[in-house]
């Protein structure tokens, strides 16, 4: 082979392992949205259950990589808008909607879950959240 076609091809492997390589570099840093789940207190009737359930939750967590995003229970939370604020609020973060809803569903919650059920009347749902734009 010529000294020129192999000097060629050299420089076109180069630049498709370049772009390789970026598009590996891209791909790593473009991540899916976290996946939120929100728990609303609009009245607790057993504070004793509530920490005993508040003890427990973490170690539930950690399998499914869910991590609390935060917590405001016996703050001074002020409505803006709409009906009086709950008495707490509790956002834990997960990677995916999938991984959510698996802990929901997992033995380990399915164990805790009637002590919350038990002391607090609100809801509990997951929120999606988008990619940056």
């Amino acid at each position: 082979m010529k000294q020129s076609h192999k000097f060629s091809l050299s420089v076109v492997t180069s630049i498709l392992i370049g772009a390789t390589g970026g598009w590996a570099i891209h791909a790593q840093q473009v991540q899916t949205p976290p996946t939120y789940l929100i728990s609303e207190a609009e009245s607790i009737t057993d504070l004793a259950a509530v920490k005993n359930y508040g003890a427990k939750i973490g170690d539930t967590l950690t399998p499914f990589s869910g991590r609390y995003h935060f917590i405001v229970a016996g703050g001074q939370a002020q409505s803006l808008d709409g009906d009086a604020p709950p008495q707490g609020i509790v956002v834990i973060a997960f990677d995916s909607a999938e991984q959510a809803r698996a802990w929901y569903n997992s033995p380990a919650y399915q164990a805790i879950r009637p002590l919350r059920q038990g002391a607090v009347k609100g809801r509990m749902f997951i929120v999606e959240g988008m990619a940056p734009q």
